[in-house]
């Protein structure tokens, strides 16, 4: 099983690689590199920060298209940022463009919080997860299940049926969004111990249907 790890610049990639080598996939490539990409087998798109450094950080390493290429191929698994980025737009900065993958917009989380000195932000550390819909990923995964967050921002698909998974941080939001070859995690599963790896799994055996 070969699988792409997109590297564009944001986040600790490697801990991503070793977790997917460490539940059993034998060829695993950190790269920006268009052809490595699309002879992979699976391809996964982490990352952490905000989104207009993401799109920016693509944009400069021209992967934009060889995303969307990879989306349309074969399973392909956002993580954190390469979740939100999917989304098509954040209200971020006055507003910036995202992929537009998913029809929705990413948020800040004072728009849950509500000030709520308690709930700080960025919201981080470990958190229960809700499966909303059946997924093969979440098999052998407990509903409820708590993984490691770390975020200022969520994403809010237009669309019910995108939600997989939910949070709660004041008010319920999407943790888990995908469609059809496409699934993608708010939360981190490369540092979500046990649960985090079984999922990791789950998408070395996943065919790409929903």
């Amino acid at each position: 099983m070969s699988v792409a790890v997109i590297d564009y610049g944001m986040g600790n990639l490697r801990s991503v690689a070793k977790a997917l080598e460490h539940v059993g996939a034998r060829q695993v490539r950190i790269t920006d590199d268009a052809d490595a990409i699309a002879g992979a087998e699976r391809v996964v798109f982490p990352g952490q920060g905000a989104v207009r450094d993401c799109m920016s950080a693509l944009q400069r390493h021209e992967l934009v298209d060889v995303i969307r290429a990879a989306i349309t191929a074969r399973p392909f698994l956002g993580v954190c940022m390469g979740m939100q980025a999917l989304m098509t737009r954040s209200e971020e900065n006055e507003g910036v463009a995202a992929l537009d993958v998913f029809p929705g917009e990413v948020r800040h989380f004072r728009r849950l919080t509500g000030g709520d000195p308690t709930l700080k932000i960025p919201h981080m550390g470990w958190n229960g997860v809700r499966q909303v819909r059946s997924h093969p990923l979440w098999a052998g995964v407990a509903d409820g299940e708590r993984f490691y967050f770390v975020h200022s921002y969520f994403v809010a698909p237009e669309e019910d049926a995108l939600t997989l998974g939910t949070s709660d941080y004041g008010a319920p939001f999407a943790a888990v969004i995908g469609r059809g070859n496409v699934f993608a995690t708010q939360f981190h599963p490369e540092k979500s111990q046990q649960a985090g790896l079984r999922l990791l799994a789950n998408f070395l055996a996943w065919d790409g249907t929903d």
